[in-house]
């Protein structure tokens, strides 16, 4: 088996850039965790950023946590991401950089086109539809030449959606035809709350969504075809006998990657593609009244540059608690888990699509805890352990490439279940 190892020129496996923010220093935790994951069953790491102090006291506060001294001699690298000498620098020390440092839309660019010229693979955690999708418009062709690979997108949002699709699609005995994710959180304790800088690009995605309807013009893609009648969407607001809660159509990036995997698969291999959908619970009247009350203030304050200011000023106000500047507290995260349910409809093998509705079904589920700080590293860290043990399994030419397209031969499913994010069938054919 092919392994991606170091040299004296490129001493790290990854470098976790970012590492002093909010998500990257549990990311940092996440890799100390499984340094014996690594090729040859090490892991030769360092952390990035623009404060060497930061920096040293997130590896004191990871050793002190993770009770592993030597975290304090990991290798600090200090980069700052508007010098594009000191990103050169760091990505031609690492195999994979690990990004951290977001909103994307205004510092995920250059890191990616700092690895691409400097031979990195990179990893990030995006969850916004246009960075994602001009990123690959913009740097596809480039990262092909070098063979790098740009896997986009590796946290909770879109691991889960993006891989289960393929778990659900594996475990169908026909065709899978339709597929509806539902996502449900639960809080256990005090509730929890995301931090701001994923509110962040929330207000600034939703603000220049034109321009993600002016990128797809430009890709010039063709409709995906159909198999069966076309999968009929829920509204705006609706009870769901599916989860027994009001859902609304999730507005993250799930439904943007799972489709350009579905593309890719249907393009490269000849994959029938699934047509998906995504819903979010939100729990019951109450939570369907405070929902559209944030819901209408959000849409109406983010189109002005003043809503947009006190938006970013007072997210814990504006999202009714659900994003603050400090994020949510260690007891919050270990209360908190995830769902994903997923409902799918299609052929079994001989059955003809035109002669009818879809004649049989399939429920897949994911489990796992708290979405953005404990799974988000767990599915980044484990992407890039994949990438590095099982380079042989990737797309035979680096690119920006989704987790589902990059990943889809690999054991990164297998490897996230023995982490604690459980991909299980609940019933099939």
């Amino acid at each position: 088996m092919a392994t991606l190892t170091t040299s004296s020129k490129r001493p790290y496996h990854i470098i976790v850039f970012g590492a002093t923010g909010f998500t990257g220093q549990f990311v940092v935790e996440e890799v100390a965790r499984t340094c014996n994951e690594g090729p040859g069953g090490t892991l030769q790491w360092a952390v990035a950023g623009r404060n060497r102090d930061r920096l040293e006291k997130i590896l004191v506060q990871a050793a002190d946590a993770l009770r592993k001294p030597e975290l304090k001699c990991v290798e600090v690298i200090v980069v700052d991401v508007a010098e594009p000498e000191s990103l050169a620098i760091m990505c031609k020390q690492g195999i994979i950089v690990l990004n951290c440092v977001g909103p994307y839309r205004f510092y995920g660019e250059p890191v990616v086109k700092a690895c691409i010229e400097n031979g990195a693979h990179c990893i990030d955690i995006c969850g916004e539809p246009q960075f994602l999708e001009g990123i690959q418009l913009k740097y596809h062709s480039k990262a092909q030449e070098n063979d790098v690979y740009i896997i986009g997108s590796c946290g909770f949002d879109s691991v889960p959606a993006d891989m289960g699709i393929l778990y659900t699609q594996v475990h169908f005995k026909g065709g899978l035809h339709v597929c509806k994710c539902f996502i449900i959180l639960f809080f256990f304790v005090n509730g929890g709350c995301g931090h701001d800088a994923t509110w962040q690009s929330a207000i600034f995605g939703f603000a220049d969504s034109a321009s993600l309807k002016r990128i797809r013009r430009k890709f010039g893609h063709k409709p995906l075809p159909a198999v069966g009648a076309r999968i009929k969407k829920r509204g705006a607001l609706f009870f769901s006998k599916e989860i027994e809660q009001y859902a609304i159509p999730f507005m993250g990036s799930d439904p943007s990657v799972v489709r350009r995997t579905q593309r890719y698969m249907h393009e490269e291999h000849k994959h029938s593609p699934v047509q998906y959908m995504a819903y979010v619970g939100i729990g019951g009247l109450f939570s369907v009244l405070k929902t559209l009350f944030a819901g209408v203030v959000f849409w109406f304050m983010v189109k002005f540059s003043l809503g947009r200011g006190l938006l970013t000023e007072f997210p814990e106000f504006f999202s009714f608690g659900l994003f603050s500047k400090t994020g949510p507290t260690r007891k919050q995260m270990d209360g908190t888990s995830f769902c994903l349910r997923f409902m799918g409809e299609g052929y079994t093998t001989g059955q003809d699509p035109s002669q009818g509705k879809p004649n049989a079904t399939i429920s897949t589920e994911i489990t796992g805890p708290e979405p953005g700080y404990i799974t988000t590293p767990i599915t980044m860290v484990q992407a890039a352990i994949t990438l590095l043990n099982e380079h042989h399994c990737l797309p035979n030419k680096g690119g920006v490439y989704t987790p589902g397209s990059a990943f889809a031969r690999t054991t990164l499913i297998d490897r996230l279940n023995k982490h604690g994010i459980q991909f299980s069938l609940k019933n099939g054919q």
